[in-house]
């Protein structure tokens, strides 16, 4: 008998210790770190320097967890191995809600990464030929906001109702009869040397050293933009104090700085506030 309570004993600690290393990565111990998930660039610089040289003397501790895909930040998020993510913009957090069913909270923006069309064949829009091969995000808000930029720029026309997610099907006119190739955003830049334009994501035009300013034949602007990326989190860590102590200190001077000194325009400080648009 006695051997047998020690068995069951034994099992209870060993049940105890795999449901321990399976818990969530998120804390809600307002003086546990605060984890973030981040893509690399801009926003995995942007929250080390806050960790470097804001986070301690403002009485936060901050643990960044880097994804190179805009898939995972927000899956970490839901399974709550993050209590917060910095990647994405109001559209994409929507898209995201209503293709998995979870509800996830927009707390704050922080900046802008201007949208750019980038070629190593054409050097001006106006020589675009008839036929030419678009490369464009495949994820339904960055492509609708890739779509955007090419109407403003007068090489489409979209539906009077295109939604912001909008696809081929939302376009009325396409004089140059374009090829829309959607792909994942990570392979834009390197789809260059295959296509006529690509229309390349702020971040991972960056990360392949390319720059709006000196690069982009044309991109978005600043002014109205509603596709500013900020913090999001789930509902019930809204009101995180450690939450709310990052927004203050990347909403601040000291964070701007650094990113007009660090981005020279590749990145945009945003003052408005984008919100939810279903």
């Amino acid at each position: 008998m006695l051997r047998k309570i020690s068995v069951a004993v034994a099992s209870l600690g060993l049940l105890a210790g795999l449901t321990a290393c399976g818990s969530s990565g998120a804390s809600d111990d307002p003086n546990a770190p605060l984890k973030v998930a981040v893509n690399p660039v801009p926003h995995g610089e942007v929250l080390q320097h806050v960790k470097d040289e804001l986070a301690a003397d403002a009485g936060l501790e901050l643990e960044i967890v880097t994804f190179n895909d805009y898939n995972q930040p927000n899956t970490a998020l839901v399974e709550q191995q993050v209590t917060a993510n910095y990647f994405q913009t109001v559209p994409f957090m929507e898209e995201f809600e209503k293709k998995s069913g979870d509800d996830l909270e927009w707390i704050a923006p922080v900046h802008l990464e201007p949208l750019g069309i980038y070629s190593e064949k054409v050097k001006d829009l106006n020589a675009v030929p008839q036929g030419a091969t678009v490369a464009v995000p495949n994820d339904p808000a960055n492509q609708g906001r890739a779509l955007k930029l090419l109407a403003d720029n007068g090489l489409l026309t979209l539906k009077p109702d295109a939604p912001t997610s909008a696809t081929e099907q939302d376009i009325a006119d396409n004089p140059k009869k374009l090829e829309i190739k959607p792909l994942e955003a990570a392979q834009l830049p390197r789809s260059l040397p295959d296509v006529d334009l690509a229309v390349i994501n702020g971040n991972y035009a960056m990360e392949a050293g390319l720059t709006p300013k000196d690069d982009a034949l044309a991109a978005e602007k600043a002014e109205g933009n509603p596709y500013a990326n900020g913090i999001v989190t789930l509902p019930e860590d809204k009101d995180d104090p450690r939450v709310k102590k990052l927004v203050e200190l990347l909403q601040g001077p000291e964070v701007a700085k650094f990113v007009e000194g660090k981005y020279s325009g590749s990145v945009l400080i945003t003052t408005g506030k984008p919100a939810a648009t279903s």
